[in-house]
């Protein structure tokens, strides 16, 4: 742990661009650029008659409508999650913080729990069938989640436990010690691995089988983030928690348990067809 770290945290100011008393953040561009690109992408999936082997179940114009639905799944529900799961105590006595979004605070976890009600509900209001909807948002989710630790990253925050690895560095308001940059990792894991195994599931047509990509999403995101977060240190306010597993971890089981009955739901079924 005396080991100085060989690469230098590159002190990057959170705030973008201000204007007045109006400040655009990194982490709030990682939202809008990765709901935007998501949608770019969800847009080439659903156009594309090769993938689906015939037309798709759901119209671009179904997504259109659907990305303000998803965009509000996504931030209620992250930040519903992380007030819930992460530091209730507080919100609890602070009750109007809750809505100041822009002091960070939002949970993965809850964000998908957000996705999932709000898929169904949209699903059933256009008829449209939710695991195939819910394919195609997951497999461009991961851009999002790649862009979100990069912001992470920049903000130095959730940083990495101690560790005197060649590749450590001392962030901000983290004390003197070397550590993990594991925003990074989950960059890499979460986020651009798991967008390229989906994306060769889909040129492979993996959504003419609904819901294969929800499961492998699930389990796949459950299992990656709870082996990025052997590296990463627990929020303050929690800590370790049972047998040293982190609320992170905890959070993981039962979307990994899901992930499977997915699975196990999608391999009784017989692939779809479609010609034209």
């Amino acid at each position: 742990m005396l080991v100085l770290p060989i690469l230098p945290f590159p002190e990057i100011n959170p705030v973008l661009i201000s204007l007045g008393p109006l400040a655009i953040r990194w982490y709030a561009l990682a939202y809008i650029v990765g709901i935007l690109a998501g949608w770019y992408y969800a847009r080439i999936i659903i156009a594309s008659k090769k993938v689906w082997g015939g037309a798709a179940p759901l119209t671009v114009a179904d997504f259109d409508d659907f990305i303000i639905w998803i965009t509000l799944g996504i931030i209620v529900g992250g930040r519903t999650g992380y007030v819930l799961f992460y530091n209730f105590p507080h919100f609890a006595a602070h009750p109007l913080e809750v809505f100041a979004l822009w002091t960070g605070g939002m949970s993965f976890h809850g964000g998908i729990i957000g996705c999932i009600i709000v898929t169904v509900a949209f699903a059933l209001r256009r008829g449209i069938p939710f695991l195939s909807l819910g394919d195609v948002t997951l497999a461009v989710c991961p851009i999002g989640l790649f862009l979100g630790r990069l912001a992470n990253f920049i903000n130095g925050e959730l940083w990495g436990r101690p560790t005197d690895v060649p590749w450590a560095m001392i962030f901000p308001n983290a004390g003197p010690l070397p550590r993990h940059p594991s925003q990074l990792y989950e960059a890499s894991l979460e986020g651009l691995l798991l967008f390229v195994v989906l994306g060769i599931m889909v040129r492979l047509g993996a959504l003419q089988r609904p819901g294969l990509i929800t499961g492998t999403f699930a389990v796949s995101y459950g299992l990656l983030r709870i082996f990025c977060e052997r590296f990463r240190e627990p929020d303050s306010q929690l800590g370790f928690l049972w047998g040293g597993l982190t609320m992170g971890m905890l959070l993981s089981i039962p979307l990994i348990l899901a992930g499977i009955g997915v699975l196990a739901f999608v391999a009784t079924r017989q692939p779809i067809t479609k010609h034209g």
